[in-house]
């Protein structure tokens, strides 16, 4: 085995914390789809499918490195929202925590000497960063243009290709 079991299992534990990421990012999709907003939908439901791809890239190189991956249990979402700005935010508030749990097992790699789990982790540092940076950009527009003014974020996100 190329990592620790420990950081095998943290690994595991950031699989499932990306898996619930997904799961909410479809709630959120689905919220803006009912709201008639099919623009904030298919966003969100990119960023899920952006989650679910880094579960998998993670659950790939716990098995190239001789690990077992192991989903934990995954609590449901949120699925409704008094408006986007509470939406976004929360959006937001995750990436930043994903951030948090993302320097976390880097700082448990230097700790083991795995160089292999620090070069790999490496990608999504810089990952959080255009994710944390692209939220806050969106929660800044919503609150600019207000309830009343989300079509207008829908036209930025239809420019944008979301």
């Amino acid at each position: 085995m190329m990592i620790s079991k420990k950081m095998s299992a943290s690994l595991n534990e950031q699989i499932g914390n990306e898996l619930g990421a997904a799961m909410q990012y479809m709630a959120m999709g689905n919220h803006f789809a009912a709201e008639s907003l099919p623009m904030f939908a298919a966003h969100f439901y990119k960023q899920g499918d952006e989650e679910r791809e880094h579960a998998l890239k993670i659950s790939k190189f716990v098995l190239d490195t001789g690990g077992r991956v192991e989903i934990p249990a995954i609590s449901a979402p949120k699925n409704s929202f008094k408006c986007a700005e509470e939406a976004v935010q929360q959006a937001l508030d995750w990436e930043k925590t994903v951030t948090k749990q993302i320097n976390e097992l880097i700082a448990q790699a230097v700790k083991e000497n795995d160089y292999t789990t620090q070069n790999f982790l490496a990608w999504f540092t810089t990952e959080q960063v255009e994710e944390v940076s692209s939220m806050e950009n969106l929660l800044a527009m919503v609150k600019r243009a207000g309830e009343a003014g989300l079509f207008h974020v829908e036209g930025y996100l239809a420019r944008q290709g979301k």
